[in-house]
Order: structure tokens, then sequence, then C-alpha cells
């Protein structure tokens, strides 16, 4: 029988911004209280015993929350600059209503065509999927038939998670990634990809 190499891909937790709906990107905001909870919840209750590498974005919201799981399973984060968040370039700090009010047509865009649209002074989410999908590639290579996870955030997970469904990017707003959201992806030899679970939160309820 052939070995599986398994992902499981990790949003961070609430940061303030995430609450105030102040967009963030690069910009490196901390967990909130709610969000550091969230992490030691998600620590405590994490379900993947086997799992033999954390990685994450070197952005504190996603370190910290790499930390809660590599914390529990006696493991280092090792952070990767490629799962960084998508620059949101002159955005960043503003909130939905702030941006829409000063660029309508590319904020549409963003949200209707995000295979083709960039942010003013930043990224465009194809090329936060290049990157970080040449990164996935590297570390499924690195960690044949292990179980090991990713830490990082919304826009990065959507753009793997596109990857793995070979899904379009444009359709990457019908995926759903809460705060600390858990992802489970299956990497066959071969070449299969499956996507075993999205979006679980369950661990929020075990206290």
């Amino acid at each position: 029988m052939n070995k599986v190499t398994r992902l499981i891909l990790v949003r961070h937790g609430q940061t303030v911004w995430n609450k105030l709906g102040k967009y963030q990107g690069q910009a490196d905001i901390e967990l909130s209280e709610t969000g550091l909870e969230q992490a030691e919840l998600l620590g405590k209750n994490f379900a993947y015993p086997e799992v033999r590498a954390v990685y994450a974005s070197p952005l504190k919201r996603a370190a910290a929350t790499g930390r809660a799981i590599a914390a529990a399973l006696g493991l280092e984060v090792v952070t990767c600059d490629e799962l960084q968040e998508i620059s949101f370039g002159d955005w960043e700090g503003l909130t939905y209503e702030e941006i829409n009010s000063v660029w309508p047509s590319v904020h549409d865009g963003l949200f209707n065509r995000p295979d083709i649209t960039a942010c003013p002074n930043g990224e465009g989410f194809f090329s936060v999927q290049e990157r970080a999908v040449s990164k996935l590639k590297e570390l499924v290579e690195k960690h044949k038939g292990e179980d090991f996870v990713i830490a990082a955030h919304g826009g990065v997970n959507r753009t793997l998670l596109c990857y793995a469904l070979d899904l379009p990017l444009r359709y990457m707003w019908n995926i759903r990634q809460d705060n600390t959201a858990v992802n489970v992806i299956s990497f066959y030899e071969g070449g299969r990809i499956t996507v075993d679970l999205m979006n679980d939160t369950h661990h929020l309820e075990k206290k």
C-alpha cells in the first residue's frame, strides 16, 4: 500500500484587526486575547499526534498559532516566508468600507476575479498561490509518508485548497476559513490529492 503524506493546514487565531474588519495582509498583527485562547484550545485538542514537523508563516499571528500546536507535540516551529499572507499594499489597516469608497472597481475585482486582480502597491492572489504552492510541493516531497502542519492565513489557505481541489483560483472565496480552522489534505504517490477535511473548528468547543 502506498504511503500517504498528510498536510494539516491551519488558519491563525483571531486578531483585533480581524474583529474590527481591518485588512491585515502582511501587517504583523499579534493574536488577541480571544486568538490566544483559540490557539491554546487548538494545541490542547489537536487531533493529529503523528505530526512530524510544524511550519508557519513568520507573521506573529500565524507563528504563535503554529507554536501552540508544536508545543503540544514537543516540536519547534519552522517559519517560511512563502507562507505569508497576501500583501494588501495600500489597503492594509483599512476596513472593507474604507477600501471600497476609494478603490471600488479594484476592490470588486479582488472578490469577483481574484485570479487576475492585484492590490494597489501590493500582490494578487495569483502570486500568493504561486509561492505558497511551490513551498507546499517542497514540503510534501520532504515529508513523504508523514504528517506535517502548516499554520498560515485565510488567503494563503484558500489558494492551497484551490490547488488541492483543482479549483480555479477565481472561486477561492467559495471556501470558508474561520480562525484556527483545520483542513486536512492527503497526497498520494502518483499525484492524486484529496481534501479530507475543511474549516473544522470543533477543537474550540472542548474547553
